[in-house]
């Protein structure tokens, strides 16, 4: 990989000092181009440098276990969670503490072509007062990758989840008395074709959401009936890449969203909608890396009880290397989501998003991380603005334990005649993981 990426930086300033001074053989762009391709398997690899939390730790990795040309990795992870605030509220708060069991088994194919891995898990959840709290959530999954040719493969995915909503979401009813269930599912399938300089990608999303009704502190039913949908989205995207390591691109997405039924607080949410986005996917040497893309989006409602929603969209990430044991990481997006809230038939959604991981010993990595979100609601007065801080530590004590503890402060701020709650929330976690 080295060598590679010194012929291909020595073609780049070849071509470079050319134009400067003639010091060079002429050479169009194009050729130098076409002479870095020659030399590496993917103009689109962005590669130089490995983020922290992908850095590989042989001594420290399960080993798993061979089941013909499988490997199976189990793993149980045991958490102790405090929480001072435990249902989200702004006044009377109560905490509690919460034990979670969340074992998973995880499967992968051992093939020199193609690829198959299938994954089950779980997070049993058991609270020490607040028994209204306990959850049974669990999911099952698989991905897979059909290698046609080497620059040509299908991708595909699919995953069931049973889960609860956290209270902390902007989206849960808040005088719920045990926290909203519910059930989802999701496939993709997706394609990617490299042509010299281009690299072209379709991929197809189905998502089905499923909630089940809760109940007030007085036995009143909180009917849920209205949320529940079926979202689908088509993406085509077309890359060029102007450089070994940059490349342009321009993305269209389009998607539908088909709601069950409606009431008459909160009409039918069926919607149909597009995101339009350009930008730039760049390495500049093993220092910084990401894709920068903007746009516009749109979404339009069947049900004219509902403003169309448009605006500047973003899906945008950096990584910066300011040492090779240090990674910094720096995202921001702005997209239309689904709304849970009554009346509200989405909201547009700007999140920020800064985190660093470092590698202060072999075995011991720690994070901090800061995130902010701003929700707007379409269809009722709101708005919601976010923030939360993460610290951290993961310790490796071997390759089959592993400790880790996290702190997290939530803070919610709504405004608007019909504004949602505002809560702060601290929570400390201890985790102990096997895996073998």
């Amino acid at each position: 990989m080295r060598a590679t990426n010194i012929k291909i930086n020595a073609a780049k300033a070849c071509f470079i000092l050319a134009v400067a001074a003639s010091a060079c053989p002429t050479t169009s762009f194009g050729q130098a181009l076409d002479s870095a391709q020659a030399r590496t398997t993917d103009l689109f690899a962005r590669d130089r440098s490995v983020a922290v939390l992908d850095r590989p730790h042989p001594e420290y990795e399960a080993l798993g276990t061979s089941i013909g040309t499988f490997s199976l990795f189990p793993r149980l992870q045991l958490d102790n969670e405090y929480s001072d605030n435990v249902f989200a509220v702004e006044t009377g708060p109560v905490s509690d503490w919460a034990f979670h069991a969340r074992p998973s088994a995880t499967v992968n194919s051992n093939w020199s072509r193609h690829q198959l891995n299938a994954y089950v898990r779980g997070d049993f959840i058991r609270n020490e007062k607040y028994h209204s709290e306990n959850a049974n959530n669990w999911s099952v999954g698989g991905t897979g990758r059909i290698d046609i040719l080497r620059d040509f493969n299908i991708a595909l995915g699919t995953d069931y989840i049973k889960a609860i909503e956290p209270r902390t979401s902007s989206n849960t009813a808040v005088s719920a008395r045990e926290p909203i269930k519910y059930d989802q599912a999701q496939a993709y399938l997706s394609t990617s074709r490299i042509v010299g300089r281009t690299k072209l990608t379709v991929r197809g999303d189905l998502q089905s959401y499923d909630y089940k009704d809760g109940s007030d502190l007085n036995g009143n039913v909180i009917d849920q009936d209205a949320r529940d949908r079926i979202n689908s989205s088509l993406q085509g995207r077309v890359d060029y890449a102007v450089s070994p390591a940059t490349a342009v691109f321009v993305a269209v997405t389009g998607n539908k969203r088909d709601y069950d039924t409606g009431t008459l607080a909160t009409p039918t949410r069926d919607s149909t909608g597009y995101e339009l986005l350009g930008g730039v996917n760049f390495e500049l040497g093993a220092v910084i890396r990401g894709e920068v893309a903007v746009g516009y989006l749109s979404q339009s409602f069947d049900n004219a009880a509902y403003n169309d929603i448009n605006g500047f969209g973003s899906r945008t990430r950096l990584e910066w290397f300011p040492t090779e044991l240090t990674t910094v990481t720096a995202t921001a997006s702005r997209a239309i989501e689904d709304a849970g809230v009554i009346g509200a038939g989405g909201y547009l959604s700007t999140d920020l998003g800064l985190k660093v991981d470092h590698e202060l010993l072999r075995n011991l990595i720690l994070s901090a991380s800061v995130k902010y979100a701003n929700d707007d609601y379409n269809g009722i007065d709101r708005k919601d603005d976010r923030t939360e801080f993460a610290l951290g530590g993961n310790y490796l004590v071997n390759r089959n334990l592993g400790l880790t503890v996290r702190y997290y402060h939530t803070k919610q701020s709504s405004d608007g005649t019909s504004s949602g709650p505002n809560y702060a929330v601290n929570r400390v976690t201890l985790s102990l993981t096997t895996q073998f």
